[in-house]
């Protein structure tokens, strides 16, 4: 197939509310009832979302994830039943540019453009990529599908969903890891990231608002404490891994090489000395400590020799300087700068 497919262009990895489109997805599947999935391809000027971004909706209208800030979700509905409907796919174009705004009469102002294409997914199509993305996240691993966005002569048709295997065992086409954007006709690649990894070391009453934050952002999230009756699940969202052990055997209960982020936050000097002992052996990237700069000192200097191999990565005091004061505040400002700095970017963190 991958001699018919054209050029291949790939969107830069895009977050996506996995958390949100899946559990969607589980309900259409369960009633039978096919969705159309949106992809944006291309963006001009100033818009919402960008390259790579989809969202799912029903043939009833209601919808997950956004590509607009709702100003072009009501159109994008119409067409989604009809391709529901009817299959196939089709590609729609939106351009705000104009100074009246004449085409949708919204004056948002946004001066962007956008083009998205819809195709159907459902039983006939084997729920890809659905069913492929539901797979990888329940891993924790990244996926990638792609959308063929032109119908070619002896090759598939627009909106065909090509799927990558992991092991290239039953590929289809090659999706390369960083094709340009080369030409409007071809294959297009969508990257998705897996969920972020969060590792909260001490669960005490502060550690709730972080993990209730985490979990809304989708986060994968593992709480650690020694103490029972900090370690209960009852405390903590659905979905969140609940570890009773002591700090020293940490790394016996976790997988640290599968962690994207740490906070060490047990408000007990021995705990969190060993808890950043087990960090500095690890490949976390991203170690937050929660205390003022004398006891983050205090804690390296107990570390000997592994404080070296932490200093780089530790963040401490952990989260953006936001002037935060109350738990939810503090939490606001830890996954702020998580999000900045392991999922987004970089920023800087609060002094200290």
């Amino acid at each position: 197939m991958a001699a018919c497919l054209g050029t291949q262009y790939t969107a830069a990895p895009v977050d996506h509310e996995l958390h949100r489109l899946l559990p969607f997805y589980a309900e259409a599947r369960a009633a039978g009832e096919a969705l159309a999935l949106a992809v944006v391809l291309r963006t001009a000027g100033s818009t919402y979302r960008k390259s790579g971004a989809w969202m799912l909706i029903a043939a009833d209208g209601r919808y997950a994830g956004l590509l607009s800030g709702g100003c072009l979700e009501g159109d994008l509905r119409e067409h989604a039943a009809r391709i529901i409907a009817q299959g196939g796919a089709a590609l729609v174009r939106y351009d705000t540019r104009g100074p009246d705004d004449e085409l949708w009469g919204l004056g948002s102002g946004c001066e962007g453009a956008m083009d998205v294409l819809l195709t159907r997914v459902g039983g006939a199509e084997g729920w890809q990529p659905l069913e492929a993305i539901e797979q990888a996240l329940a891993a924790g691993e990244a996926c990638a599908f792609g959308v063929v966005t032109a119908d070619l002569p002896g090759g598939p048709r627009r909106g065909t969903v090509v799927m990558q295997a992991p092991d290239g065992a039953g590929t289809t086409t090659t999706m390369a890891a960083a094709d340009p954007p080369a030409g409007p006709d071809g294959l297009f690649v969508v990257r998705v990231r897996a969920p972020l990894h969060l590792l909260l070391l001490g669960a005490g009453p502060d550690a709730q608002p972080v993990a209730e934050l985490a979990r809304f952002l989708g986060y994968r999230l593992t709480v650690v404490d020694h103490r029972s009756e900090y370690a209960d699940r009852a405390r903590f969202p659905a979905g969140a891994r609940v570890i009773e052990c002591r700090p020293a055997a940490l790394a016996a209960h976790c997988d640290l090489a599968r962690v994207d982020a740490a906070v060490v936050m047990s408000h007990h000097l021995p705990s969190d000395r060993d808890y950043l002992a087990a960090l500095a052996r690890s490949p976390v990237g991203y170690v937050g400590l929660l205390g003022p700069p004398h006891r983050r000192e205090r804690l390296l200097a107990e570390l000997g020799a592994d404080a070296a191999a932490l200093r780089a990565r530790l963040r401490a005091p952990v989260g953006l300087d936001i002037g935060a004061r109350t738990p939810s505040s503090i939490a606001l400002s830890i996954l702020a700068q998580i999000h900045a700095e392991v999922a987004a970017g970089s920023a800087s963190h609060a002094p200290g």
